[in-house]
């Protein structure tokens, strides 16, 4: 089984935390739109073959074009691949942009289950990020999204804001929890090198973001998820029971996904590609039949700690008889007598053949990965 990823590059505005490839314009629109149903017909041999279970339109703001253009995009997957019947087709949107009307339409399109970026339903939280949308805009569109049929939503939440106290983290969450909300994910602010975020950090216009703040809201957040019946499937995001995302587990568990537009990102088990970052570049490279690209091989070695590291994010953790099978059984051994330090701290536990992290060791998941990276033999 494997997933396609299609990136669309358009906002109305840049958030300032932001530093994924997206652009504060609709200009193009239409034209990479027609440059992905090109690209995906010309790349349809990437998957050899594979079931395609999962379509994710991520971007940028896919809920920004036309609803036209996304179910354009979703027939030309269709036509060109093998397509599981019961596919899950998410796409990313804003609250501002899911009018009643526009919901019916992708809907309409095929579009099956939505990822809304709230972010926080206080006004001062979304005021610190930028972003364009209200609290009251947050409210009505859970609302319409539901009553158009949408019942597979998933929200976006950002914790250790400075304006966010821990009285309205606790706010945020009862209210996700009141609309029921199937599937919620919750990321700590970050703030990347060279974001205005950062910039306005950095002048002193704003306040910093601590690390303090943020632990406590995530250890609240760990903790008042599962009182509500909600699994901790993955770092940031939680779900209720058989409400995960397939399309973010399949990267979590290595399955190939192909990945269409600008700056997306395909992966086939033993290689990467990615995109050119350019809409122009893009559109007239699609044109002349074979998009612009780099790739790289990935050699045994980083093949398995890229699944060390993906798969102890998740509460299925790293599979040792998946290790031996791929890697063979010495790496394997290897890998169980390097964890037993993790295991002695109780930051991991060892069963059924799995390495899973504890509550306590998910804080520090990317040093524990780390620490069971394998090294290439000189």
């Amino acid at each position: 089984m494997s997933g396609i990823y299609i990136h669309i590059p358009f906002c109305r505005q840049k958030c300032n935390y932001c530093n994924f490839y997206s652009l504060a314009s609709t200009k193009y629109v239409s034209q990479v739109s027609q440059a992905i149903v090109s690209e995906l017909a010309q790349r349809s041999s990437y998957l050899e073959g594979e079931k395609v279970e999962t379509i994710y339109f991520g971007g940028g703001t896919p809920s920004l074009p036309d609803a036209a253009e996304i179910e354009g995009i979703i027939n030309a997957v269709f036509k060109n691949y093998n397509t599981d019947s019961g596919v899950e087709i998410t796409l990313e949107a804003n609250p501002d942009d899911l009018t009643t009307t526009k919901l019916k339409a992708f809907s309409a399109a095929g579009v099956n289950r939505l990822s809304i970026g709230i972010q926080s339903f206080r006004e001062e939280d979304l005021k610190y990020l930028s972003r364009t949308h209200t609290p009251a805009q947050v409210t009505r569109c859970i609302t319409d999204a539901k009553q158009a049929g949408f019942e597979n939503l998933s929200i976006d939440l950002i914790y250790g804001i400075p304006t966010l106290t821990d009285e309205g983290w606790k706010e945020n969450l009862e209210k996700a929890f009141s609309f029921g909300i199937p599937h919620i994910s919750a990321y700590s602010l970050t703030v990347e090198e060279k974001t205005p975020l950062d910039v306005l950090i950095r002048k002193g216009k704003i306040s910093p973001v601590e690390e303090s703040p943020a632990l406590f809201h995530y250890q609240l957040l760990v903790n008042w998820m599962q009182l509500h019946g909600y699994e901790h499937y993955e770092i940031s995001n939680f779900c209720l029971p058989g409400q995960y995302s397939r399309h973010n587990s399949a990267y979590w568990q290595g399955k190939p996904y192909l990945g269409v537009g600008p700056s997306a990102h395909s992966f086939n088990g033993s290689s990467r590609c990615w995109n050119v970052s350019n809409l122009v570049k893009y559109i007239e490279s699609v044109g002349t039949g074979k998009v612009e690209s780099e790739s790289e091989l990935l050699g045994p070695v980083t093949q398995l700690n890229e699944y060390i590291m993906t798969s102890l994010r998740t509460m299925w953790g790293c599979d040792l008889v998946v290790v031996r099978d791929k890697f063979g059984a010495e790496v394997a051994e290897n890998l169980l007598l390097d964890a037993l330090g993790f295991i002695e701290k109780q930051q991991m536990i060892y069963r059924e053949g799995k390495l899973t992290l504890t509550p306590g060791g998910l804080l520090f998941a990317d040093g524990i990965a780390s620490g069971l990276f394998s090294e290439e033999k000189g």
